[in-house]
């Protein structure tokens, strides 16, 4: 069973990758003094959360557009995926103001659904804005996708499969 994570008060939370274009891995990372935790992602799964927490800031500001953005942060050294994350949750906590991040791991074939990890991250309202510009920022520095069917074309970004 892989190690679950419950963090408040985080002072580091970012997306970034590692590899080049067609090869990258995804990361989430959250940390506080003495804790860093990296998560595996997909691509869609980064996209899809940035989405989601921009339309989710709007919701929760009575001003979204005077959010000062955490600095551009990058992945922290040494990255050492702690799992690969299957399903992800958000919820907000009005008494707080804080965002909630549920990340849970997918699952392998030996895990039941009982013994899954899970990495919970309470995040303000200027790191939700600081994430979602960051994770626009490393999905659009990918392959570009296909017009046709979605999927990245090929390393070059002239061909791909669906055009055969």
């Amino acid at each position: 069973m892989s190690a679950s994570f419950d963090l408040n008060d985080l002072e580091h939370f970012t997306v970034g990758t590692v590899g080049p274009p067609g090869q990258r891995v995804f990361y989430l990372q959250a940390g506080i003094t003495g804790t860093l935790v990296s998560l595996k992602m997909e691509k869609q799964q980064v996209a899809a959360l940035a989405e989601y927490l921009d339309g989710a800031l709007r919701e929760i500001s009575d001003d979204p557009g005077s959010i000062v953005p955490e600095a551009d942060i990058g992945l922290i050294e040494p990255l050492e995926s702690e799992w690969t994350v299957g399903d992800i949750g958000i919820g907000y906590d009005a008494d707080a103001d804080r965002m909630l991040i549920m990340a849970t791991e997918m699952p392998t074939q030996e895990e039941e659904d009982d013994d899954l990890a899970t990495a919970r991250f309470r995040i303000t309202q200027s790191q939700v804005a600081g994430f979602v510009a960051r994770a626009r920022q490393v999905v659009a520095a990918g392959r570009p996708p296909c017009r046709y069917c979605g999927a990245p074309l090929n390393d070059d970004g002239t061909w791909c499969p669906c055009s055969n």
